[in-house]
């Protein structure tokens, strides 16, 4: 229990949400006003957004205009509870809520104390496949409000804080950076080819692709098994943790075990990351394929690390969208016979072999980076909820 006074968030708060300019008049977008979306929050500073609006689109609509310093918040779909701290004045569309606080609270402080209630907004959205909250339940969340020195005193611990997550990050993306570059180095642009290498089709070097089931997902202890999500892979980094249950006492083919050493692919997926691959480093033996992930069967000998590095260069993946299809750009499916289609430049064995020992030294570099930006994550995580669960 907190031993700071608490209040209700709409009593030191106003609160409201923007509004969407008629789509049907093209004269009211790319204006000057920038104009924010719930996907352009991103848990920090918002400078920047896709889209901006013209002064007439903000007089003709219920779009508001919010002036910098404005704490944003999240308010529909897969983003409910994200956060921005406005750096500019901008409208927003009806999915964020506007909140600006009173002088009794200072607004990094109301930032931290909300994104340390994200969980608890998530928990109170309705809606199912569009789940949602409402300003109401953002105005009865009830807030700490120690002096303001004291409020001070937290928001400069956890800015320290997520400062060192933020260079941790940095660091990772400049080591992921690193593979990618010892592969344009080593093998050019597979878009020009600059080495020669012979161009072949992809049913040349592989004999099958194998996949699992689309199953339902069972009780979280009614079998030792997991299949997995199709954002395992989305990022280019195997994740087991990303992955259900299997149907209680569910016994699967021993071909829809992953292994250590697979190279997965994503057939179906967002326009954006369908045809996304990863390299299976270790596993537990116990995680299943579904059926929208596969596995690459060579049918001579190939490096998967080499592989990997290609099939992630931004050449093949623009190749990779190209043969997707579907209705909608939130779900792109890729055939088996267009991909047996592909052509690749493939360099000879024994250089794709000197990459696989130069890949692993620069992807336990990546390992390293990667863990030490999870366990900075962890010490800001608990200190977040320190600070408010305990009244610091």
């Amino acid at each position: 229990m907190s031993r700071w006074p608490l209040k209700h968030l709409g009593e030191i708060c106003a609160t409201t949400s923007g509004g969407t300019p008629s789509r049907s008049k093209p004269e009211y977008f790319g204006g000057a006003i920038p104009w924010i979306k719930s996907g352009d929050l991103t848990d920090g500073n918002v400078v920047a957004c896709e889209e901006a609006i013209t002064e007439d689109a903000l007089r003709n609509s219920s779009a508001k205009l919010f002036c910098k310093e404005t704490v944003l918040v999240a308010m529909y779909g897969a983003t409910v509870g994200k956060l921005g701290m406005l750096g500019i004045d901008a409208a927003t569309n009806q999915a964020v809520c506007g909140i600006s606080p009173s002088a009794k609270i200072d607004r990094w402080f109301l930032f931290y104390f909300l994104l340390s209630q994200r969980q608890n907004l998530i928990r109170q959205s309705t809606g199912g496949a569009q789940p949602n909250i409402s300003q109401k339940t953002v105005r009865e969340l009830l807030v700490p409000v120690p002096p303001l020195p004291e409020q001070r005193r937290i928001v400069d611990l956890l800015s320290r804080a997520e400062g060192i997550v933020r260079l941790r990050r940095e660091a990772e993306e400049k080591a992921a950076e690193l593979i990618p570059a010892l592969f344009l180095d080593m093998f050019g642009d597979p878009a020009s080819n600059p080495k020669g290498w012979p161009v072949r089709k992809v049913s040349d070097f592989v004999a099958r692709f194998e996949g699992g089931k689309n199953i339902q997902a069972g009780s979280a202890n009614g079998s030792r098994y997991r299949i997995l999500k199709v954002s395992a892979v989305t990022s280019g980094v195997y994740r087991e943790s990303e992955s259900k249950p299997s149907p209680d006492d569910y016994s699967p083919p021993t071909s829809h075990i992953v292994r250590a050493g697979d190279m997965l692919f994503s057939r179906a997926n967002t326009e954006k990351l369908v045809g996304a691959t990863a390299i299976v480093e270790s596993t537990d033996g116990q995680t299943l394929l579904p059926d929208k992930l596969w596995r690459f069967v060579w049918n001579e000998p190939l490096e998967s690390a080499y592989m990997h590095a290609l099939f992630q260069s931004a050449h093949v993946r623009r190749e990779l969208g190209k043969l997707s299809s579907g209705t909608s750009a939130s779900m792109r499916n890729i055939a088996q016979a267009k991909l047996y289609g592909l052509s690749l430049p493939i360099a000879p064995h024994a250089i794709q072999k000197e990459f696989t020992e130069r890949w692993a030294m620069l992807a336990s570099i990546r390992s390293q980076q990667t863990a030490a930006t999870a366990k900075a994550q962890a010490a800001f995580d608990a200190q977040l909820a320190k600070c408010f669960d305990q009244g610091a």
